[in-house]
């Protein structure tokens, strides 16, 4: 979802969050034309959510009693081609590892917890291509997962669709299109209970990006609104990745500040608010906070990483940062004679993350990535499903 993470190698794919705050610009464009069809009501929530991303790289690593602070386990997934088809081989003989982990039987989600399916591009070309003919793609796209749901009893879909480069036009209508197509096929007589989930970066709220939220609404039942990496591993200065507050003082953007562009365009009923289990590491010459980064030195860590690192070392110790409400712990390396800063997520995060939904009356929280979390920072959360 989103940045994606994958331990052992990177993959950085998703958003670099803008530090510079672009007016919004209304578009009034309509929808096409399209086959008269009746689209069922969005699923309004009656209790709180809690969505679990698991990528498939860590469903060996996850630990699988952390489910039951979940209300959906979400799979991730499913990579989708240029035509809308499910790619299920990299090369001749080489299955997709998303495809292969799914149908080798390797996610197995516990009884009494709903599964959502997530299909994923990040790929520019590919998605230009995917949208160049929203109608029929879409249909084929649904044509693909319908019996994949069944199977393997999803009742979501989740379309995460990111391209992080400026849109035309033209191109946010055919975006809207295809969403609205997806949904006609998806949600039918047959499969009325399903429900559909786009994810969107606070970027596509504040510049013309390919996703419209305020077009797409009508067709979506939630949107996870991924509100991290505001910091990530090429950032030129270390700092929070979900910082709540410091808009306007020492930071021009926060996780608040995009919720409430968001409820300008969607109802807080259909806002899932995204929570990262995964802070960033970086190399630095000073120990001041949010100093200057030694080029190509950031690398993942994740809360469980730094609930090991907090237990081991003796001379480190993790503080807060008052502005943002994230925590850091800086430490120097002994032989390499540079200091290590880690700017991460814990259980007072995730307590500010619930205290800021409930503040605004949204859906629930989704949570990137099931097997990132260490042994505490889920614990709030027990509270928040009751």
């Amino acid at each position: 979802m989103k940045r994606i993470i994958i331990s052992g190698g990177l993959v950085l794919i998703g958003f670099v969050l803008s530090f510079i705050i672009i007016q919004i610009t209304s578009n009034s464009h309509l929808i096409p034309n399209l086959p008269d069809q009746t689209l069922s009501t969005p699923t309004k929530s009656k209790n709180n959510q809690v969505i679990g991303f698991l990528p498939y790289w860590l469903i060996n690593t996850v630990d699988s009693d952390h489910f039951k602070y979940l209300t959906t386990l979400a799979y991730f997934g499913l990579t989708v081609e240029s035509d809308g088809t499910i790619q299920q081989y990299t090369n001749p003989g080489e299955s997709e590892p998303g495809w292969l982990a799914l149908e080798s039987g390797k996610f197995k989600p516990p009884s009494g917890v709903q599964t959502s399916l997530v299909v994923f591009s990040g790929e520019p070309d590919t998605i230009n291509k995917l949208i160049s003919d929203p109608v029929a793609h879409a249909v084929t796209l649904v044509k693909q997962v319908d019996p994949i749901m069944d199977k393997y009893g999803f009742t979501d879909l989740n379309i995460d669709i990111e391209n992080v480069m400026p849109a035309s036009d033209s191109a946010r209508l055919n975006f809207t299109t295809f969403i609205r197509e997806v949904r006609n096929n998806l949600i039918t007589t047959k499969s009325p209970n399903r429900t559909l989930t786009i994810d969107a970066s606070p970027t596509d709220l504040i510049q013309p990006r390919m996703i419209n939220l305020a077009e797409v609404e009508p067709f979506v039942d939630y949107v996870v609104l991924m509100t991290y990496d505001y910091h990530y591993s090429g950032s030129y200065v270390t700092g929070p990745i979900a910082p709540v507050g410091g808009a306007g003082t020492i930071s021009e953007f926060d996780v608040e500040t995009g919720i409430q562009k968001a409820l300008e365009m969607i109802p807080s009923t259909k806002v899932i608010l995204g929570v990262p289990l995964y802070g960033y590491e970086w190399e630095t010459i000073t120990d001041n906070p949010r100093s200057a980064i030694i080029p190509g030195s950031g690398i993942v860590a994740s809360n469980k990483r730094v609930e090991e690192l907090l237990a081991q070392c003796a001379s480190c110790s993790a503080r807060l940062e008052p502005e943002s409400d994230e925590s850091y712990v800086i430490y120097k390396d002994q032989e390499t004679n540079v200091f290590h800063q880690i700017f991460f997520p814990d259980k007072y995060a995730t307590q500010v993350k619930i205290n800021v939904a409930n503040k605004y009356g949204l859906a629930g929280l989704a949570l990137w990535a099931m097997g990132y979390e260490g042994e505490t920072i889920l614990d709030p959360l027990a509270g928040y499903l009751k």
